[in-house]
């Protein structure tokens, strides 16, 4: 057995070359598959560009091993799929049967594989497959043929290779949803918004929200929901859709962490299954339990879990274990001088054992500066899991705001008035919570047109 510091096998980790080049090495998918776990690692670039990057091979005895068929196939691939109807997983732009026999798809190689999603009309034999700067395929795990089908910066409006950074892809209820995380200074600042959540059902493309997400997912027909992941200026952001009611509704979580307020400091957080039919979110630095279940179209039993610094690329079940992979340290073309090597390790413990890392605290809200409607009740925020909260109110406008505090303590949509709030024009009204209140989410209502600011900070 390798020696085990706090969970993490320093024989395990994955190192690059000394280079050059000297870029990075992330870890960016894990899965277990007929009793190996696969480990495909990553640069910061297209392929090929050497460095280190293969894919790699862990027995159950924890030997590992880099795959030799893929020796010399590097680049940005962060992407995981079993197609169950013919026993294929899809890593990279690899494809691995039964027998872990490695088919590597040409077309595929020299791009950024994000995502790999079911097919909506031929599930049993293609699935798509979805490359970062927006090229969307068909890939037919019987023939490894692969066709591009979509460039999705054309179909949804943004502004082509190597500026927009599309992350992942998920297909279920009869849409395919993909999404890109695009968000910098300019996104900040309210002059462009090149990040998307969109939808294709067959017939044309339907963005849903013009703002930076990072990851789908759900557990396709069980439970009957779809989960994505993102943020803004405001706070974290989870969309889901409902097959019940067959819509999209916008929650807000806390930010733990502002280090993840931007495109390539998101990398690749997760929505994964890890405990049987329970999902686990990593979300701005926040682990939450996340239930698949939604009753009266509406998600129920949301909770924070811990915060952590990780930049995690993936996490599995393995064996029994939580199996976490990061993005620990790069050089970045010497961009980073006290980094002198690209490497990244793997930590193995229980589910349970989140509980243990930083407790849940984090700062947001629905409004950051943001015009509202008289009579209009903000998006809902997470209120339950923290131990001390306060809510600060900015008023921009020229008149006085009464701003109504509601409470979701089911947790089920229904809202109740709680508080009202005075907020004189230019100034800052601040509340603090007794200790033990909580509720499951909380929104806010004003009297009056205006634009104005609410931030939870929870501590």
């Amino acid at each position: 057995m390798p020696n085990n510091v706090s969970g993490v096998f320093p024989d395990l980790a994955q190192v690059g070359d000394f280079g050059p080049p000297r870029s990075e090495l992330g870890i960016g998918s894990l899965m277990p598959w007929n009793g190996k776990l696969y480990v495909q690692n990553y640069n910061s670039h297209k392929a090929p560009s050497g460095g280190g990057v293969s894919l790699r091979r862990i027995d159950p005895d924890f030997t590992m091993e880099i795959v030799p068929e893929t020796l010399g196939v590097d680049g940005t691939y962060t992407n995981r799929f079993v197609h169950f109807p013919t026993s294929k997983l899809v890593l990279g732009p690899h494809v691995i049967d039964e027998f872990h026999k490695i088919t590597t798809i040409p077309e595929l190689q020299p791009l950024r594989v994000c995502g790999t999603s079911r097919h909506l009309t031929k599930p049993d034999t293609h699935v798509y497959v979805l490359c970062m700067e927006g090229e969307l395929f068909e890939l037919d795990l019987t023939t490894f043929e692969c066709v591009q089908l979509f460039d999705l910066n054309d179909e949804l409006g943004t502004e082509g290779e190597m500026k927009v950074h599309y992350k992942d892809c998920y297909t279920s209820f009869g849409r395919l949803v993909v999404c890109s995380n695009e968000y910098a200074e300019p996104e900040w600042a309210g002059q462009r918004s090149r990040g998307r959540l969109a939808e294709y059902a067959g017939r044309q493309w339907r963005v849903l929200a013009e703002k930076p997400f990072t990851a789908i997912g759900g557990r396709h027909e069980f439970g009957g929901t779809i989960f994505a992941s993102g943020w803004d200026q405001a706070s974290a952001i989870l969309e889901v859709f409902t097959e019940s009611d067959q819509r999209w509704t916008r929650y807000r979580l806390p930010k733990a962490s502002h280090c993840f307020d931007h495109k390539w400091q998101t990398e690749w957080p997760r929505i994964r299954e890890v405990e049987h039919e329970r999902l686990l979110l990593d979300h701005h630095g926040m682990f939450y339990e996340l239930s698949p279940w939604a009753y009266g179209g509406r998600i129920w039993g949301v909770r924070p879990i811990s915060t952590h610094l990780w930049v995690l690329g993936d996490f599995c079940s393995w064996r029994g274990m939580f199996v976490a992979g990061a993005d620990n340290a790069s050089p970045s073309h010497g961009l980073n001088p006290t980094t002198a090597e690209p490497q990244s390790g793997l930590w193995f413990g229980k589910t349970d054992d989140l509980w243990n890392f930083g407790k849940p605290a984090g700062w947001g809200g629905p409004w950051w500066e943001t015009p509202v409607t008289a009579g209009e009740p903000s998006d809902p925020y997470l209120m339950t899991g923290f131990d001390n909260m306060c809510l600060h109110l900015e008023n921009f406008s020229d008149t006085p705001m009464n701003i109504t505090l509601e409470i979701d303590f089911h947790g089920h949509g229904r809202f109740g008035a709680s508080e009202v709030f005075t907020v004189e024009p230019g100034k800052i009204h601040t509340h603090v919570f007794e200790p033990g209140f909580s509720a499951h989410w909380v929104r806010l209502v004003s009297d009056t047109d205006g634009v104005a600011s609410a931030q939870f900070v929870y501590t």
